[in-house]
């Protein structure tokens, strides 16, 4: 790990180097929002935003993405011909990502590959070939809970390497092999800089005034949270929309179908969607999560109980506020976790 000073006078060079085996893609403003696009200019990287609308998660989980193609083949002996899609050709590069999306990345990486027997290829092969350079929150936004979920405005979780604002310069801090030539010729930070990132960390961190807790949704046992009646109430406004489920950087639900027309065709993975009916519905018509009051419990179980159970106390949620900023009917995650911890 190495702290350095990149002068803001120089970032284009910074970005120019970047560009030249990588893709680059930054936080931009289009149609008035940030939103991740393709970087074609220095100056269109935004630096002062809360956060993108929406998570960088679709760089490695695609809402639609082809896993195969195929041909049937049937008069023919060798029968159906399957083809698997070609890896990522190019390199990329996610500049001034968020820590709260770089830390959901990391718990992406805990479902989508656990061990030999499950190895999402299409995953690992995008987290493999993308360097991710994370711009630290000075001021986060009011919805902002991140602290409370293995997290914080500063976090390095997740990254290649953090950028802090300084005012008139940026300290570079590299954290990974794969980011250490963008330290190169650049000049050590001196101890008023590591100071200075220091203490914006901790007025980061204090601006951060909501607080959820976990200690008793840890300690309960999954039957007691199950059968709480706060679900009765929760559920009472939720439209089962989906709109949290889409916004979220770490749900990551999803269906496989495959598209024919004539002999040919492909398979693609579609991002679903746990609050929908059509998610847990059997071929027989049963559906084991059949009441709105089933889904809803499901999506706080399972990011706050049945996945700190199986992945080592780690969180489903990252505390970026995002459902809490985009629910239509303004359901708050904070409230609803602090209820089950109560």
């Amino acid at each position: 790990m190495a702290d350095k000073i990149l002068a803001k006078d120089k970032l284009g060079e910074f970005l120019g180097q970047l560009k030249k085996d990588r893709q680059v893609f930054g936080p931009q403003a289009v149609e008035g929002k940030a939103q991740w696009a393709p970087l074609q200019a220095e100056k269109d990287l935004l630096w002062e935003f809360s956060n993108t609308h929406l998570s960088p998660k679709d760089f490695f989980f695609p809402q639609t993405e082809c896993m195969m193609r195929f041909v049937n083949q049937a008069s023919d002996e060798q029968g159906m011909i399957m083809q698997a899609e070609p890896e990522l050709k190019q390199a990329r590069a996610l500049v001034n990502i968020r820590p709260c999306d770089a830390k959901a990345m990391q718990v992406l990486d805990l479902i989508f590959v656990q061990d030999q027997m499950t190895d999402d290829f299409y995953w690992r092969d995008k987290r493999d070939k993308t360097l991710l350079v994370g711009l630290a929150c000075n001021d986060p936004c009011p919805t902002c809970f991140c602290t409370s979920m293995n997290c914080g405005p500063h976090s390095s979780t997740g990254l290649d390497a953090l950028l802090v604002d300084l005012g008139d310069k940026l300290l570079l801090r590299t954290l990974t092999d794969k980011a250490q030539a963008l330290a190169e010729g650049l000049p050590e930070a001196a101890k008023a800089d590591l100071a200075q990132a220091a203490g914006l960390k901790k007025a980061a961190e204090e601006s951060i005034t909501s607080r959820v807790g976990m200690d008793q949704v840890n300690a309960r046992e999954v039957m007691d949270l199950y059968e709480a009646g706060l679900w009765d109430r929760v559920q009472e406004s939720c439209l089962n929309c989906g709109t949290c489920t889409y916004c979220c950087p770490t749900c990551h639900c999803f269906d496989i179908q495959d598209e024919v027309q004539g002999t040919i065709g492909r398979r693609v993975r579609n991002w679903d969607n746990c609050m929908s009916w059509l998610f847990t519905v059997h071929g027989t018509g049963h559906n084991p999560r059949g009441t709105k009051k089933d889904r809803v419990r499901q999506r706080f179980m399972h990011k706050f109980k049945y996945i700190p159970m199986k992945r080592g106390g780690e969180i489903g949620c990252v505390g970026c506020g995002r459902c809490v900023q985009l629910c239509p009917v303004n359901i708050d995650v904070r409230r609803v976790v602090n209820d089950m911890n109560a």
